[in-house]
């Protein structure tokens, strides 16, 4: 059966997603991982658009997080 969510647990849902959207997204921002996986698979021409998709995404993330951080601060 399925538990009723408490706002505890969708708290730490949405910071576990967004802790592990911020790790993806600046994985990829400051490290070479993108380049080589669309290199090695033939799709070096969305290159450059890397920047245009992933700096926002790690803002999202990083706002998600702190959105996170706030709620559980508030709740406890």
């Amino acid at each position: 059966m399925n538990q009723p969510e408490t706002p505890s647990t969708k708290n730490d849902r949405l910071l576990k997603y967004g802790l592990i959207g911020t790790v993806v997204a600046a994985l990829c921002c400051f490290t070479p991982i993108l380049v080589i996986l669309l290199g090695a698979v033939g799709l070096s021409a969305l290159l450059g658009w890397l920047d245009i998709v992933l700096l926002p995404a790690l803002a999202v993330f990083i706002g998600i997080t702190l959105y996170a951080l706030w709620r559980r601060q508030r709740t406890s």
